[in-house]
């Protein structure tokens, strides 16, 4: 924030009601802030270009001119961090594509002086990496993202691949006080078992068949950030031990040292599993649940968010226009791919626009430009036929024929939706905890 010359940072105050801007002013200045009151559209367009204003506090019951002047600015600087002092869901999309933050009512001192602390930490930042969209689902994300923020408490981020778990986690670290502090990720499912000890605590050389030098570890080089834990369903019984350890007395050992070294992370960690149900067959530790499961957040599939479609489809095509040129959509293309289920969401949606943006980096993508599978608004068929033999044994057993059929149907959606239940149960049309009944009685692994 600029405070060259011990000047304090500037605020932006949008009220239309003279005596409510000024009892904001008021609070402003207690907190060492600048108060700028703009009850006018005139004002807020000559106030719209100077940078020093930190963060802009708006009343969004404001109208007229006021807030068709209030509209423009937020479009023009969708970066500026904003902070309303109403609640008013019904009026997200006065927003457009910014992210309001919303400040109890009556105001809270110490709240608002976090706020304006976290907005400091985003002056300068042209473009941050944000959750697209306005749906029901999406707002309550982010909401529940705000109110965790400051605190220190572990989250655990849950929903299908590609929804955009790890975005959370940076969105929780990026709004917190640690966020001048290093976020480090780490994907638990991808490193083989016997080397993830090494990876998150560090080792000490010669500790073991390969380890010429000291190496640090993942807790060691997040001290006083975040330390984002992706794929926790992923992690062996006998890591999850070690882990609880660290969550419960924070404190940890090097492999190969017995010296204890204390830790301050925090802990994010994110899955696309079913951890209830891991907990209840006895493949996660119900203890180590608990700790990671202080403040949940689900992260909804792109099916479940149709609504965000063409916003996030416009920052994508934004973001691969500026590598590959303009990109724009027909209304019979952007038609298919609304129809589409987005089994693999956002990230197959991302990987689909940068393959349209390399294949056709001029012009208008039609209909004809998208994969069949894209065109057809469908998911590909399964591979496979489950259809019955022409000739059936004249013994055959109807009952049990029908159930090795529905066996299979099951098994191979499970194979191609990767084990998460949630989604088989939705390429199969039938309920989730109809899907998992029906594992049992199969005993399907």
């Amino acid at each position: 924030m600029n405070t060259a010359g011990n000047h304090p940072a500037r605020v932006l105050v949008m009220e239309a009601d003279k005596g409510r801007a000024a009892e904001l002013s008021s609070r402003l200045r207690y907190l060492k802030y600048e108060p700028v009151v703009a009850n006018d559209a005139d004002s807020i367009k000559q106030l719209a270009a100077d940078n020093s204003i930190a963060v802009m506090l708006g009343d969004t019951t404001v109208g007229g001119e006021l807030e068709r002047a209030a509209k423009e600015l937020m479009a023009s600087r969708p970066e500026l961090p904003v902070l309303v002092t109403d609640n008013d869901s019904s009026r997200s999309e006065f927003f457009g594509n910014c992210e309001p933050w919303h400040l109890d009512s009556p105001i809270r001192r110490s709240q608002l002086s976090y706020l304006l602390k976290r907005a400091e930490r985003f002056e300068g930042c042209e473009k941050r990496q944000r959750l697209t969209g306005n749906s029901t689902t999406i707002r309550k994300v982010r909401e529940l993202i705000e109110r965790v923020a400051e605190f220190n408490t572990n989250v655990l981020v849950t929903g299908e691949s590609g929804t955009g778990k790890e975005l959370v986690a940076r969105t929780v670290h990026d709004l917190s006080l640690r966020a001048d502090k290093p976020f480090v990720p780490i994907n638990c499912g991808a490193i083989p078992a016997e080397l993830l000890e090494s990876e998150l605590f560090g080792h000490e050389k010669g500790a073991f068949t390969g380890a010429v030098s000291r190496r640090v570890g993942r807790f060691e080089l997040a001290e006083g950030g975040t330390l984002f834990l992706d794929e926790i369903g992923d992690m062996t019984l006998d890591m999850q031990v070690k882990l609880l350890r660290v969550l419960q007395e924070r404190t940890f050992e090097r492999v190969g040292s017995n010296q204890s070294r204390n830790c301050n992370v925090r802990i994010v960690a994110a899955t696309h599993r079913d951890l209830r149900a891991m907990v209840a067959d006895g493949s996660f530790r119900e203890d180590l649940f608990y700790r990671l499961n202080v403040f949940p957040i689900e992260m909804p599939p792109l099916c479940k968010r149709r609504s965000d479609l063409p916003q996030l489809l416009e920052e994508l095509l934004l973001q691969q226009g500026g590598a590959h040129g303009t990109l724009r959509l027909s209304s019979a293309a952007f038609d298919a791919l609304a129809r589409y289920p987005w089994p693999g969401n956002i990230r197959e949606l991302g990987n689909l626009v940068e393959r349209l943006a390399i294949m056709h980096p001029e012009g208008e993508i039609d209909l004809d430009d998208l994969p069949q599978k894209y065109r057809d608004g469908q998911l590909p068929a399964a591979d496979g036929s489950c259809s019955p033999p022409k000739n059936l044994p004249d013994d055959v057993n109807l009952k049990d024929y029908l159930q090795l059929v529905e066996r299979e149907l099951i098994e191979k959606a499970l194979a191609r939706c990767d084990g998460v239940v949630a989604r088989a149960a939705r390429e199969l049309n039938m309920q989730r905890t109809t899907l998992l009944e029906k594992i049992g009685k199969y005993a399907i692994k």
